[in-house]
């Protein structure tokens, strides 16, 4: 590969890693808006906090009137005109209550001062806009009801600056009055609310207090609601009521009938800038009105996206229970089948597969392993012939063979041409009807051999998977590769056996018959997963696979993480290449078919589609711990978690693997499991970007050895 191509390719991935970094950043800034706007604040008890120190509140503010202006340094309060009554409404707009109060108002031809939360005016905007069609006066009553005297400068700065962004987005207008949540009189005012007065100033906000509490909020009835707002002499005074968060019918009753009896004592009943003499609102320029909308907008595609995400997340968590379900039938019906046959073979009459065995090992480099790996094979209980192919090693692989001096094993020696060609060669060369391939980095038990071949009884059956064991299972490592392979490997392979859709026989074990072989043509080389490439292109050709679990294979797994990356990075990839390769599966009938609507079916949501999805899982749970309640979703967790291990435990016992390794499993989820989503990522990345993925060879490390207890079982 030239170096031009080298930098091409290397450009065009990164290009496609900066999307897919970018897509993934807005949806977790979309996470962090949701969240931020429904669950760090929100609206209800509107109860006042418990007071504390208000040694730095002026005396001009504890003892003067409800309106507070603290602009320029200068401190300045002002109280509605006599028998002059400002009525307010915190809270809203709500889509029930809103809409009756402005009906009474309407109703009595009275205008009011609705200090709206940001968040109900984004999901409400007809109602804001109502609000000041009618010709009311509207206010700040921040972007999520937070406790402006108990939030640090920045929340306040956000708070007050996200809700004007919305009453300019929604309304037009830039408003001027705060009524800061959780607020009452003036002798209510503390050291932190009046520093929070004072930052809302600097801003050029009104703060509007209140002289009469309603205590809708505490829902009290009509009549109570009515009597916290009777008056006592002719003195003006701002009127606090709510239209929203709660049941607010109360109120709605209420409010009808104090408007008769204040019009009936000729109460004037106003909006707090008329009561006190300002303008509190202004036309928005055309400038913050688009800014305003842009923030509204923002805020609801956020919405929107993370509903979306969550349906998305109840589908994978759907799709996910069906494959436990669809594995775990699957894997008991394996195992009734496999008795069964077992015991057919074994009665009088019974057919077995005797018939002598060509063994082609193909190997490249394999000197660490390569005499382990061939001394198993010959001490097989069957008959076979093993063909070693040396594709170019420069390790002295082929010397190691040659020095054996096993009887009825023969090296050939070619040059470097790829595994392809090396098993091609070796298929040439083999005298025996069945052939069985296996890497140079597996050990075979005594009796593997005779295992496989065993389905070869059933003339549909064109290939047979083994059952593949790590044998370098020691270190954290190591074990969770033993529960892939066990869990993950072995129990779709069961299910892939008994819905007759298997997609790999994978390269460290697996049976053929040599016609079958020779009818598609030999190994091919167009993808890097030339077992999974084969395994396609015989299900394509008419062939059943199975699956035989008790022809164990033992294959050397990788020792580091930059190891596994790149085994798995290359597996993954040649796997893509093999689907797209055999897409036309989809529309064949037989066992083509099977292999096409099944197989990659199975293959396209599990092990590509619900991969590329596992960082925005892996977001939404952070999401989780921090905004919503992290008790539920840690015991999401656990039960997916006792899910898990109950499979794993079901498989290990069908492998009659010891239980131990199974306290990994939690720490998998931490780490390996990322690990494997990113080798899809980074694989639908390169095939998106046209990149052609050159070999990995994994580095060998001479740990092979059959397992004293394998022997046994």
């Amino acid at each position: 590969m030239s170096r031009h191509r080298q930098l091409r390719d290397a450009a065009a991935v990164r290009a496609h890693w900066l999307v897919l970094s970018a897509v993934l950043f807005a949806i977790s800034f979309a996470l962090v808006v949701q969240g931020y706007m429904h669950h760090l604040g929100g609206i209800g008890d509107d109860s006042v906090p418990v007071s504390g120190s208000a040694a730095g509140v002026p005396a001009s503010v504890s003892n003067g009137g409800p309106v507070i202006d603290a602009r320029g340094g200068n401190v300045r309060t002002v109280a509605p005109q006599d028998r002059t009554l400002a009525l307010t409404f915190d809270d809203g707009p709500d889509p029930v209550w809103t809409p009756q109060i402005l009906d009474v108002l309407k109703k009595h031809k009275v205008q009011a001062t609705f200090f709206m939360v940001g968040s109900a005016a984004v999901e409400n905007p007809d109602l804001a806009r109502r609000i000041v069609d009618e010709g009311h006066e509207i206010g700040v009553h921040t972007l999520t009801h937070a406790d402006l005297g108990r939030s640090p400068d920045w929340r306040r700065q956000l708070e007050l600056q996200g809700a004007q962004q919305v009453i300019m987005g929604v309304t037009g207008q830039a408003a001027s009055l705060l009524r800061p949540p959780f607020s009452s009189g003036n002798t209510a005012v503390n050291d932190s609310t009046w520093s929070s007065i004072r930052a809302a100033a600097d801003e050029g906000y009104l703060t509007v207090l209140s002289t009469k509490d309603s205590q809708d909020w505490k829902q009290p009835g009509a009549a109570s609601i009515e009597r916290n707002l009777a008056l006592s002499g002719n003195r003006g005074q701002v009127l606090l009521m709510h239209d929203s968060g709660g049941d607010r019918s109360q109120t709605v009753t209420a409010l009808d009938s104090f408007l008769s009896r204040m019009d009936a004592q000729g109460y004037r009943v106003t909006t707090v800038g008329k009561a006190i003499g300002v303008s509190s609102t202004r036309e928005a320029t055309p400038v913050e009105q688009a800014s305003g909308t842009a923030f509204v907008w923002g805020i609801r595609l956020s919405d929107w996206l993370v509903t979306a995400i969550s349906w998305a997340l109840v589908a994978s968590g759907v799709v996910t229970f069906i494959r436990a379900v669809l594995v775990m039938g699957a894997a008991v019906r394996h195992r009734r089948q496999a008795r069964g046959k077992q015991a057919a073979s074994r009665a009088p009459g019974g057919t077995a597969i005797t018939e002598p065995v060509t063994v082609i090992v193909p190997a490249y480099n394999e000197a660490a392993g390569i005499g382990a790996a061939v001394r198993s094979i010959a001490a097989s209980t069957h008959p076979v012939e093993i063909i070693v192919v040396d594709d170019g090693s420069t390790d002295g692989t082929a010397d190691i063979v040659e020095a054996l001096g096993l009887p009825g094993v023969t090296l050939i020696r070619k040059e470097n041409g790829g595994k392809p060609s090396a098993l091609n060669a070796g298929l040439k060369a083999a005298t025996h009807d069945l052939v069985v391939m296996v890497d140079g980095d597996t050990v075979f038990e005594p009796d593997t051999v005779r295992a496989l071949i065993q389905p070869f009884a059933d003339p549909r059956v064109g290939a047979i998977s083994g059952n593949t064991k790590v044998a370098n299972r020691g270190g954290i490592l190591g074990a969770w590769q033993h529960i892939e392979y066990v869990v993950g490997f072995n129990l779709d392979r069961r299910l892939f056996d008994v819905a007759e859709c298997m997609p790999t026989v994978p390269g460290a074990i697996g049976g053929f018959r040599r016609d079958a072989l020779l009818r598609v043509g030999g190994v091919s080389d167009d993808t890097l997963a030339e077992d999974t490439d084969l395994t396609m292109a015989l299900c394509r050709d008419g062939w059943r696979v199975v699956y035989q679990d008790d022809a164990r294979a033992w294959t050397e797994a990788p020792a580091t993480l930059g190891a596994l990356w790149k085994q798995r990075y290359r597996w993954c990839y040649g796997t893509l290449q093999a689907m797209w390769k055999h897409r036309g599966a989809i529309v064949q009938g037989g066992q083509a078919g099977k292999l096409g609507r099944r197989g990659l079916g199975y293959l396209l949501v599990l092990q590509v589609l619900l991969p590329l999805f596992a960082p925005v899982v892996d977001v939404f749970a952070l999401y989780g711990l921090i905004f919503l309640d992290p008790v539920r979703i840690a015991l999401l967790w656990l039960v997916f978690l006792v899910v898990q291990v109950l499979m794993a435990a079901y498989a290990f016992r069908l492998d009659k693997e010891r239980l131990g390794p199974l306290w990994t499993l939690p720490l998998q989820q931490f780490v390996y499991r990322q690990l494997m989503y990113l080798v899809v990522i980074q694989s639908v990345v390169t095939a998106l970007a046209g990149v052609h993925l050159r070999w990995h060879r994994m580095e060998r490390y001479g740990s092979l050895r059959v397992p004293p207890a394998a022997r046994n079982s």
